[in-house]
């Protein structure tokens, strides 16, 4: 089954569960949010470099990884995302597909290095998962927005508390996006959406990390 499949069928199932009161502030959200990705970086704009820790400790450097070609770069909101663990999965079917390109790829979100480690754990994923105390990379990717006070309240209400798996109080996060960087620090391709319900294929990527960029989803 396609990503984008996967995905329908948990919007279809959150509409079978929640109230559409609450399904209608989602969606209100991510209407409001239509100008958030404006400000994103774009195939043909330098890539911000970075120097992160995964759940271990372990600081990754984009200047390291770019040593050995392209790399991928996925900013997922966090593991009490069931849209972006089910991204994360995905991502993990094609790590060696990625890998025998000689790319690679890493997945970056504001939570602690705690919640990392247990987003990898979780999914068992075999590439970096790592913490962006801050949002400050992905405020240079040009992704952050803070949430809005409606939906702070509706996600508290389900005991989905971001300060705690953020480790600050800023309710910031980033907006679903992905990026190919080629060995030379350019962003070749980037696929950036307001709405964290959709995620580009991973089978898109894979001709991205050879074929010429293009700009991607930006409604």
């Amino acid at each position: 089954m396609q990503l984008q499949q996967q995905l329908d069928a948990l919007t279809s199932k959150l509409q079978s569960l929640v109230p559409a009161n609450r399904l209608a502030v989602v969606d209100r959200v991510i209407a409001e949010l239509k100008d958030a990705g404006a400000n994103a970086l774009l195939p043909g704009d330098q890539a911000p470099v970075f120097e992160l820790p995964d759940g271990d400790g372990h600081l990754w450097r984009s200047e390291d990884l770019l040593r050995s070609g392209p790399l991928v770069i996925v900013f997922y909101r966090g593991r009490w995302c069931a849209y972006c663990n089910t991204q994360l999965a995905a991502l993990q079917e094609i790590h060696k597909q990625i890998a025998v390109t000689g790319a690679s790829l890493v997945a970056i979100s504001p939570q602690t290095q705690k919640h990392s480690y247990m987003t990898r754990d979780m999914h068992r994923l075999r590439f970096p998962v790592l913490s962006d105390s801050g949002n400050q990379v992905a405020r240079k990717f040009g992704l952050v927005y803070r949430m809005p006070a409606e939906l702070q309240a509706m996600y508290e209400s389900i005991y989905t508390k971001l300060p705690g798996y953020n480790g600050d109080t800023s309710w910031e996060l980033p907006l679903a996006a992905t990026f190919v960087v080629k060995a030379d620090g350019i962003i070749s391709c980037a696929w950036v959406d307001v709405d964290w319900r959709r995620r580009p294929e991973p089978e898109e990527i894979l001709p991205s990390l050879s074929h010429k960029g293009h700009k991607g989803m930006r409604s």
